[in-house]
């Protein structure tokens, strides 16, 4: 998810919805969603225009892991680690500092 988040850091918010769009990875969509919905909170609660806007940070921290446990040979078992991630997007307006 982190390779995802660093293509499109730091460019202008539509640049970064249309990259994310085309992206072949999983993690493409989620990330996708977060860009369009920080866009939609400047638009509505800041009354930013999203045509200025763009992602001035953009990062992925590790969220909560659920540890399920597969059966193997011989009576053993292997752990599976359902990872999670917290995504974190914040947009800015060009000229504004």
């Amino acid at each position: 998810m982190r390779l995802v988040a660093d293509a499109v850091r730091g460019r202008s918010v539509n640049e970064a919805l249309a990259i994310l769009s085309l992206m072949p990875q999983l993690a493409a969509r989620d990330v996708y969603k977060v860009v369009k919905s920080a866009a939609a909170n400047a638009e509505n609660n800041f009354e930013f225009d999203i045509n200025d806007l763009y992602l001035h940070r953009i990062f992925v921290d590790e969220g909560p892991t659920l540890k399920r446990y597969k059966a193997r040979s011989h009576g053993r078992v292997a752990p599976r680690l359902r990872r999670s991630s917290h995504i974190t997007a914040v947009v800015q307006e060009k000229g504004a500092e």
